[in-house]
């Protein structure tokens, strides 16, 4: 696990909250395979997020 991956594991990567004990996702970046946790609120809303490793921006 990248240094960035461990500093997001457990913070949405789209509005930063902490998602322990949350019903969140949790999938691998399409570019780098980074990863990224979002919270149920930001994946409602399709908030946009970005890849701490590679800076892909995704909806």
């Amino acid at each position: 696990m990248s240094e960035a991956e461990q500093r997001h594991a457990h913070q949405c990567v789209s509005c930063g909250i902490n998602i322990a004990g949350m019903s969140a996702a949790t999938f691998k970046c399409p570019d780098c395979g980074t990863e990224i946790s979002r919270c149920s609120k930001c994946r409602k809303q399709s908030n946009l997020y970005e890849c701490p490793d590679c800076s892909f921006l995704g909806p």
